[in-house]
């Protein structure tokens, strides 16, 4: 036991206490992300507010669209801004504990899995599109803005949320690597983009018979 004591000392010793405390901190805004990323808002909302819980109605997800069929349009506002300020914050303000480069995109992408594997519904959750909103439009605005814009235009014109989600995160991986973003981030927002329409393929599948449910 002395013997791994003394090893861990001399790990720890060979690396300057700035640096040990700036990965010490970095971890603590990962941890931090995840689990403000796992709050499953409209989930204990519904819960809390009239003792309905949305995983056994309508889509039975736990997302804003759901909530809103569910529990009515306030709520699912509510929601919906809270689930894009669970990826906003992380990116814009936990990351700030550390001086890391990529720590922002590191606590965004934390944010999304705990979104989407949430600590408080045994790792299951909602899709990941608003969470990942928030982070995005941290990390990189302009394509996020435009998804955005795509998302709204979809929905207007089929009313059908998931159709306005699935082009969106196309859209957004489409001009993320157009414009001069660093690789680490274009990697990042392709997986995340291809996650988001992995997990809508039922919806596709419905889509495609013409039984998806519109707004």
């Amino acid at each position: 036991m002395t013997g791994c004591n003394d090893g861990f000392f001399l790990l720890t010793s060979s690396f300057p206490k700035e640096e040990v405390g700036a990965i010490v901190l970095t971890v603590l805004g990962v941890v931090l992300s995840y689990l403000l990323g796992s709050v499953p808002t409209g989930l204990w909302l519904g819960l809390w507010l009239q003792n309905v819980d949305i995983r056994e109605r309508g889509s039975k997800n736990i997302g804003a669209t759901n909530t809103m069929r569910v529990l009515g349009k306030k709520l699912g506002a509510i929601v919906l801004a809270c689930d894009v300020a669970k990826g906003l914050i992380p990116v814009l303000v936990m990351a700030r504990a550390s001086v890391w480069e990529y720590a922002p995109l590191l606590c965004g992408l934390a944010a999304i899995v705990g979104h989407t594997a949430s600590v408080f519904l045994n790792f299951r959750g909602g899709k990941g599109v608003a969470t990942s909103t928030g982070v995005f439009l941290g990390l990189c605005p302009v394509p996020t803005l435009i998804a955005a814009a795509v998302f709204l235009t979809v929905v207007a014109i089929t009313r059908i949320v998931s159709a306005g989600s699935i082009l969106a995160a196309a859209a957004f991986t489409l001009v993320v690597h157009v414009l001069p973003h660093d690789w680490p981030i274009r990697l990042i927002a392709t997986l995340i983009a291809v996650l988001i329409i992995v997990r809508h393929r039922a919806n596709i599948q419905r889509i495609l018979k013409g039984e998806e449910s519109r707004l």
